[in-house]
């Protein structure tokens, strides 16, 4: 599995959607780096890995991360659970 969606809840309780190659990575600069993580966790630090999926290919990753970011919050709520 080469393709991580994953999703982050981040300090004001609200959920993030992303994917990457290298979640450790991703997450510490969603964390520390104010060059690379998105501006969104940028002003929401700290945020935490919820929720992870596996894909072969960047081209399923993102079709499953459009339809996550399309949920509601209380979709994604169950989703994490």
């Amino acid at each position: 599995m080469d393709w991580i969606v994953y999703i982050l809840r981040c300090s004001d309780n609200s959920l993030y959607t992303g994917i990457t190659r290298d979640l450790r990575r991703r997450l510490n600069e969603h964390n520390h780096s104010n060059r690379l993580a998105a501006a969104y966790t940028r002003a929401r630090r700290p945020v935490s890995l919820v929720y992870q999926e596996a894909y072969l290919d960047r081209s399923s990753a993102s079709i499953r991360e459009a339809i996550i970011k399309k949920m509601t919050k209380k979709e994604k709520e169950q989703l994490v659970k």
